[in-house]
């Protein structure tokens, strides 16, 4: 859209929209993360598999506030 030289508005609202769409992905691989990855660790009873599961989510997490 920049090399076709489009409209401001119209190239700032497009990348709005996939911003939101990569944020609904993220979000949607995050959930299924967490079903499988810290559940499975959680159903293991394994404490340190549950503390590193837990601190790999909580790194990811602080990482997309940034």
């Amino acid at each position: 859209m920049v090399d076709e030289d489009r409209y401001c508005i119209d190239v700032i609202t497009q990348i709005a929209a996939v911003r939101a769409a990569l944020g609904r992905v993220e979000e949607e691989v995050l959930r299924d993360h967490v079903a499988h990855c810290v559940e499975h660790a959680i159903n293991s009873g394994n404490a340190a598999e549950q503390r590193r599961k837990i601190a790999e989510l909580m790194e990811v997490l602080a990482r997309s506030q940034r």
